[in-house]
């Protein structure tokens, strides 16, 4: 099986639709197709921030039932998952648009589409192993020797990252350089946190290039391991990306 794995979306329905075209994907009965087979990677982190996240959600969740598609979550898909479930959750940090998108539903479509995607997130493993296991999918990321675990530790490292506890002056949390310490064989493609282009480090490939600050939508194809972007449509905002002294 060859993969298209996609960075993180975040409601960008429009560049998510061209990025799939530059992939060789047709649409048929609003659904992209590949007449090669491939199959479309989702990372998680499909909502907030941008315009479309309840057309983000439906999209992923029809791909997935038809198995055209596979899909991990990320943090803001957890957050919007115990927002559904009713659970105590702030509705902030892009939350507030999507919690917007679906107030605008009617009562019924409303109650399809979190149905849906509740769906999507329950059946979602916390990790993709692929490849016969040479390939990890998690959205922010994976220590090589937590492969094979899911404790509590391990998901918060793969919806967060290597955090440490602390923050940076901006509120958001500061984060170890894993992708340095890796070693050995293991290809590991994750997202989370937006970089201004792919980041390629020991075998781990950082693909979030922060299409709803204003960067760009990638994709990275696998076994080839060609990246393909598209631009954002949105407005740069310089300081939500992160540079690595490489």
């Amino acid at each position: 099986m060859k993969y298209d794995i996609i960075g993180d979306i975040h409601g960008c329905f429009k560049e998510y639709q061209t990025l799939v075209e530059q992939l060789g994907y047709e649409w048929v009965d609003g659904l992209p197709k590949h007449k090669e087979g491939r199959k479309l990677v989702f990372l998680g982190d499909l909502t907030d921030r941008g315009p479309n996240s309840v057309t983000m959600m439906e999209h992923v969740y029809q791909l997935v039932q038809q198995d055209l598609a596979l899909y991990t979550p990320g943090n803001h898909c957890n957050k919007l998952y115990r927002y559904l479930q009713g659970r105590n959750v702030q509705v902030k940090h892009g939350l507030e648009t999507t919690v917007a998108e679906l107030d605008e539903l009617d009562e019924t479509t409303r109650k399809t589409v979190s149905d849906h995607f509740c769906i999507l997130y329950e059946n979602a493993p916390l990790y993709l192993k692929l490849h016969d296991g040479n390939l990890i999918v998690a959205h922010a990321g994976i220590r090589a020797d937590y492969v094979g675990q899911t404790n509590k530790k391990v998901k918060t490292f793969v919806l967060y990252g290597d955090i440490t506890g602390e923050t940076n002056p901006d509120g958001s949390p500061v984060r170890r350089d894993w992708a340095k310490e890796h070693e050995g064989e293991l290809t590991i493609v994750y997202g989370h946190t937006p970089v201004k282009k792919v980041r390629h480090m020991k075998n781990t490939w950082n693909i979030d290039t922060g299409c709803v600050f204003g960067g760009h939508l990638s994709a990275l194809r696998y076994p080839e391991m060609k990246v393909v972007s598209v631009a954002s449509s949105l407005p740069l905002v310089p300081e939500k990306f992160r540079s690595f002294d490489d």
